[in-house]
């Protein structure tokens, strides 16, 4: 009996800690899911279509972009086909944190987990300093994040549209902004980031300025190309050991 009250202590406690360390990023969230409801009001999206996009697809680029699709009358499978190329850097990220969850973690689990990641979520995942991340952990991190996504949705579907356009305009800066935040800390604690990151800008520079005088890549693939050769060279420069 104890140690099952201790069992349930220590879940609680994990997913506490996710809430708790997800509040940045969440309140990072709101402005530019207002500014997403905004645009999306705007481009005449039906208000029930906007709601379901932040509900089940959950995606602050994807979202951004289909909505632009749609205004400009693309057909539906040129926007499926866009944003899952710009998604598939998700492979990536719910691959690398999955090796740092205890692999008795049931595939229904890894599903449900997969479903909360985003840029955000993963950066503050991945410069946790435990070797092993608590699922519930991560589930506090994801739960607390797709809430205030959804709560910014529905404040520019119905209440953000009497703003002045200034303030509109404005709240798309706070991505930025968010990822700044995110960023910094880590630098500050992990020589293996500073390294990582560089080599990231590097690369990214490269495919915004010489890359495209040989080969036309669409952003998507510029990221998940950058994506793949800094985490690389990362994982080479810096190997981990495996998990038991």
């Amino acid at each position: 009996m104890n140690n099952a009250i201790s069992i349930d202590q220590k879940t609680e406690s994990h997913f506490k800690k996710g809430l708790k360390i997800g509040i940045p990023v969440s309140i990072g969230y709101i402005p530019i899911a207002i500014a997403f409801g905004l645009l999306a009001k705007s481009a005449q999206v039906p208000d029930i279509v906007t709601l379901m996009m932040s509900l089940m697809i959950f995606a602050g680029a994807s979202q951004f972009i289909g909505i632009n699709l749609m205004a400009a009358g693309v057909a539906y499978w040129e926007i499926v086909f866009t944003t899952f190329l710009l998604n598939v850097r998700h492979f990536l990220m719910t691959a690398s944190l999955s090796q740092r969850l205890p692999k008795k973690t049931s595939k229904k689990v890894l599903a449900i987990l997969s479903f909360g990641v985003t840029d955000e979520t993963f950066s503050v995942a991945s410069t946790q300093q435990e070797k092993e991340l608590r699922p519930t952990f991560l589930l506090g991190l994801n739960s607390i994040t797709f809430v205030s996504w959804n709560i910014g949705t529905w404040i520019g579907v119905f209440i953000a549209v009497g703003l002045p356009t200034s303030i509109q305009s404005s709240m798309g800066i706070a991505l930025y902004s968010m990822f700044i935040g995110l960023l910094v800390p880590s630098l500050k604690k992990s020589k293996e980031t500073i390294v990582v990151v560089s080599i990231a800008l590097f690369v990214s520079s490269l495919f915004y300025w010489v890359v495209p005088y040989v080969i036309q890549l669409s952003s998507g693939m510029q990221i998940i190309c950058t994506t793949v050769i800094a985490a690389s060279i990362g994982a080479l420069m810096f190997p981990k050991e495996e998990m038991k």
